[in-house]
């Protein structure tokens, strides 16, 4: 029985007819700019078009930013605080918890600095490896700025003076049950403060509220898992029961707060041999999110109300 529940698990992610289907139907309720946005995707994901070396697409980032517009004012009526601590021009790592099992949260970063910023940016966002061997979701974080967590990616972008965003919780994040939900996952070793130091980079710390009750994880089994060749499998009150539609986040209200930038340019490169100074680092981001987030909590109230 468990072999077949994983295979109707499985067929849920990978069925693709049903998938499409499925999303047709619900574009439908959509507003007319954001299904011309996704048309306009759509045909991009079919053909040859020019992207940057990490399969960023411009286009294709102006097609489905209706859509993403749509998701951050309508669907979860996201509010936005202290945009103004991120920097116009120059590279900077935005350092942000994160929830869900889909990277809405880098999503909406991203539509928050489009939106609200003085001076919009692209935002890159490094994202779980295994992520990229999901069907359709790979193709879409690709053109959309979504580049394979590791150090080595992570110097590249800020050294091309990108705005990039990290997840430090990592797999951390996405497996802890939901009556843990705000409470931050531990940051490692602190990598994310060595790559900044390295770079020169100003550490962003984001604290995102919302994300962590779209998808109410009732269970994630480990053993269905491994059987539907996923890194995780979260059981939801919509998925796998609705099947595709199952994917469709709820529409719990967000708030997302940009805090003060940490200076490491004045450090110098090889501070990041100081592990008592990289440990102290990543520890005060990661406490300053975490106030950050009891106090959007209480700011915003009820998830959904």
């Amino acid at each position: 029985p468990a072999v077949a529940f994983a295979g109707r698990l499985r067929e849920a992610v990978e069925g693709g007819a049903a998938l499409s289907e499925a999303a047709a139907r619900a574009a439908l309720g959509l507003p007319r700019g954001v299904r011309d946005g996704l048309d306009r995707a759509a045909r991009r994901l079919t053909g040859d078009y020019a992207e940057d070396d990490w399969g960023f697409d411009e286009d294709f980032t102006e097609a489905v930013y209706p859509l993403l517009e749509f998701m951050y004012a309508r669907w979860w009526r996201v509010r936005t605080e202290g945009i103004g601590h991120v920097p116009a021009h120059g590279r900077a790592l935005l350092v942000s918890n994160h929830g869900g099992t889909l990277p809405w949260d880098a999503a909406m970063i991203g539509t928050a600095v489009l939106r609200e910023h003085p001076i919009p940016r692209d935002l890159r966002f490094l994202t779980l490896p295994w992520a990229f061997d999901v069907p359709y979701v790979s193709s879409v974080l690709r053109k959309v700025g979504g580049v394979a967590a590791s150090p080595h990616n992570a110097i590249r972008l800020l050294e091309e003076d990108r705005l990039v965003a990290a997840f430090p919780e990592g797999m951390r994040s996405v497996t802890k049950p939901y009556s843990d939900r705000y409470r931050l996952a531990s940051f490692g070793r602190g990598g994310f403060v060595d790559i900044a130091l390295r770079t020169g980079a100003p550490i962003v710390p984001v604290a995102v509220v919302g994300s962590e009750e779209i998808y109410p994880r009732l269970v994630d089994p480990a053993v269905l898992a491994r059987l539907a060749r996923t890194q995780t499998f979260p059981i939801t009150p919509t998925f796998p029961l609705l099947g595709p539609l199952g994917v469709v986040p709820l529409p719990a209200r967000w708030r997302i707060e940009f805090c003060a930038p940490v200076d490491t340019a004045s450090l110098g490169a090889d501070a990041g041999r100081d592990r008592a100074l990289v440990l102290e680092l990543s520890e005060r981001i990661r406490a300053t999110i975490q106030a950050k987030l009891h106090e959007n909590l209480v700011k915003r109230g009820s998830a959904f109300i």
